[in-house]
């Protein structure tokens, strides 16, 4: 079943990257009593993620918190080295924290995992952009394609808080 409004998000771990390697952090580490936008992309380094939807919130990253965000994260079905490489890319700095979702269990248990073998990229997650309040979903915008960053964009769910 997918995940809703209302709904509070299902304990996971995610491998974060760090300084000194590779660390853990846990959903209560992330959302209790945070305002937290989650994005989720299908893939590091794919076309539409890099190109479209992580940039704009980049660009937003000032206007989402002055609206209360306390942390912007992303989200994929990739090893922490490869979200590692991508923070780096993208010199996202501290601005928003990459989460490693290596083998798809956050976003199977959002029911938001996307089986994309047809086109060699395997199980995935769905491309989403979310509010979190305290581990509660308040707003959630799935893509329809996986290819499209217009429903899950930054300048869209700013608009919606």
């Amino acid at each position: 079943m997918t995940i809703s409004i209302g709904d509070r998000l299902p304990d996971a771990s995610f491998r974060v990257p760090g300084e000194g390697g590779p660390t853990s952090m846990t959903t209560g580490d992330i959302f209790s009593g945070k305002r937290v936008v989650l994005f989720a992309v299908p893939g590091a380094f794919t076309p539409t993620c890099s190109m479209n939807h992580l940039p704009g919130f980049l660009e937003h990253n000032d206007a989402l918190r002055a609206k209360g965000v306390d942390t912007i994260a992303v989200v994929a079905v990739n090893d922490v080295h490869v979200m590692k490489a991508w923070k780096s890319a993208t010199e996202a700095g501290d601005r928003i924290l990459f989460l490693s979702d290596g083998n798809g269990e956050f976003a199977k248990a959002i029911g938001l995992d996307a089986d994309l073998s047809a086109g060699g990229l395997g199980v995935r997650s769905k491309r989403y952009a979310m509010l979190v309040e305290d581990g509660v979903v308040r707003q959630l915008n799935i893509e329809p394609s996986p290819g499209q960053a217009d429903t899950s964009s930054a300048e869209t769910l700013l608009a919606q808080i």
